[in-house]
């Protein structure tokens, strides 16, 4: 190639290289230009603004969101006088089954008494069993303690009664009009063993008076006339075995170990001699 056109191309490549170098450098001026343009306007805006401007603002609280909206308006009841109110009667139930039944009763209809169990007669009227305390209605009850008179001598009526009240409920189960469930407080009840009626028994015997006004009042005036029971006399003892005589006590000894206590010389006994013994056949 000549070196002439080797020289041209050169400078041209030279002049391009130049051209592309002032092109870039003035397209970074104008952007470092406008950047700090911006800058500028910022810092102006900041220096006009408050100080408090910084400060970020609380946010609102939002309203918890309900499943529904209600409007008071709605839901209010309807402004109305007393006197237009007017009162209607409940619907009918839809089925029996949402008819309010009546409270069951603690015994049923074929309920016929309270059963107890091995009875215990602390007077003549009053019986305890599992853990009732029962009086016999219709009877003045006989005391334990209770005296009688015949013929100008006291005997003790209120135990004899109660002796004879005990001997016959003796293995019996009495059947009484109590609650199912026994409490602490003396109840009045009507008893019966089998079919045989506590308190008629004893009025009939003349274990106990009959209560003015009550069921007895006549079998009581039969025993009192027929001088039964507690209106009679006092029980015989005649036939009873008589009460053994007071042993005397027995003197005291003095002890064998007792030095004090004269010794007394043992007796000389004579051995009996043996008896003469048969000679032996021959």
């Amino acid at each position: 190639m000549h070196p002439l056109h080797v020289a041209a191309a050169v400078l041209t490549i030279l002049v391009m290289g130049a051209a592309i170098a002032a092109g870039g450098r003035a397209v970074l001026h104008g952007e470092n230009g406008r950047v700090a343009a911006r800058a500028q306007a910022g810092m102006a805006a900041q220096s006009e603004a408050p100080a408090t401007s910084a400060i970020p603002r609380p946010k609102a609280a939002r309203p918890e969101a309900h499943s529904r909206a209600i409007d008071p308006e709605v839901v209010a009841p309807p402004q109305l006088q007393p006197e237009e109110l007017e009162r209607v009667e409940p619907r009918a139930p839809l089925s029996d089954l949402a008819l309010a039944r009546p409270p069951k009763s603690k015994m049923p209809d074929d309920w016929n008494g309270t059963k107890l169990f091995q009875p215990i007669a602390t007077a003549a009227g009053v019986i305890q069993a599992k853990g009732y305390s029962v009086a016999v209605s219709g009877i003045d009850i006989v005391r334990q303690d209770e005296t009688c008179a015949d013929g100008g001598k006291s005997w003790t009526c209120g135990s004899r009664a109660r002796t004879a009240f005990r001997a016959f409920l003796r293995g019996r189960a009495v059947v009484c009009a109590v609650p199912p469930e026994g409490g602490r407080d003396l109840i009045a009840a009507e008893c019966r063993v089998g079919n045989q009626d506590v308190g008629q028994w004893l009025i009939e015997n003349g274990w106990a008076r009959a209560a003015e006004g009550g069921p007895y009042v006549e079998a009581g005036e039969k025993a009192r006339t027929a001088r039964k029971g507690i209106f009679g006399p006092a029980p015989s003892l005649s036939g009873l075995p008589s009460a053994p005589a007071p042993v005397a006590a027995a003197q005291p000894t003095q002890p064998i170990l007792d030095p004090s206590a004269t010794a007394t010389p043992p007796t000389e006994t004579t051995a009996t001699p043996p008896a003469d013994q048969p000679a032996p056949s021959e």
